[in-house]
């Protein structure tokens, strides 16, 4: 019955595999494209020598850091954010609370980090603050959310303890919930972090400055040297901050 089940399936996903290719007319697509494969080889080609200028590598230094100013700004807005919804959305301030603030939440992650931008864009004008105001505002739907399950899936016991020995309420839940699910909430946000230094690079396609903004204005030139060093700082930029947030959680934890 299991091995009938799992063919069943298997056809199911060729099925579904079959009707895309032939949606997206993908056949006649590749056979079109064979004229431009040489063009193609050709313009992959010329990123293969990055422009190392030292006068244009101090700009993309700059770049880089304003990259890790807005991943880092809107990530820590985006906890204070996150953890002022998860009380109400964790259900400890009534249901009609708690229905508005998961309301919120929902509204704040449905809409992606590119769309946010665009509109702070248009709201803010272009730089930075438009980029780290588009990622506080998206991240603080995730991190509300995770937060809000944490804070839920934590044991009730130590809270309920405090309480019958006579503590407040704001003291029971500080020394008694938040402790357990402080780990969980710091890991969350330092992994939100990994995601939004790659977010803030792309956020520059749409004005919000960063190392996107100078990757966009370098590919709209066809400067293809300028943009091959900027992806690799994007790369190495991406590398550096995973290392550095493994290094925080292993800490943490131990």
């Amino acid at each position: 019955m299991g091995a009938r089940r799992g063919g069943w399936i298997v056809l199911g996903l060729a099925l579904a595999v079959l009707a895309s290719v032939w949606r997206l007319d993908l056949i006649a697509a590749l056979g079109a494209g064979r004229d431009g494969l040489g063009e193609l080889l050709r313009f992959v080609a010329r990123f293969a020598t990055p422009d190392l200028a030292p006068a244009f590598l101090a700009t993309v230094g700059q770049g880089a850091l304003e990259t890790v100013a807005i991943s880092l700004i809107g990530t820590l807005l985006a906890v204070i954010g996150g953890a002022a919804l998860a009380l109400p959305a964790s259900g400890r301030f009534g249901w009609l609370a708690r229905s508005a603030a998961r309301f919120a939440l929902n509204a704040l992650r449905s809409v992606p980090e590119l769309v946010w931008a665009t509109l702070t864009v248009l709201a803010a004008g272009l730089g930075p603050f438009a980029g780290t105001l588009a990622l506080a505002l998206h991240t603080s739907g995730v991190l509300g959310r995770l937060y809000a399950e944490a804070l839920e899936n934590a044991p009730p016991v130590p809270e309920a303890a405090l309480r019958d020995a006579g503590a407040g309420g704001l003291a029971a839940f500080f020394y008694g919930t938040l402790p357990a699910a402080a780990p969980q909430w710091i890991a969350y946000g330092l992994y939100r972090w990994e995601i939004n230094i790659r977010m803030a690079a792309i956020l520059g396609f749409v004005g919000a400055g960063g190392l996107g903004a100078q990757l966009y204005y370098a590919l709209s030139l066809f400067q293809e040297a300028r943009a091959a060093t900027l992806i690799l700082a994007m790369l190495l930029l991406s590398l550096a901050v995973d290392a550095l947030s493994g290094v925080l959680r292993r800490r943490l934890a131990g």
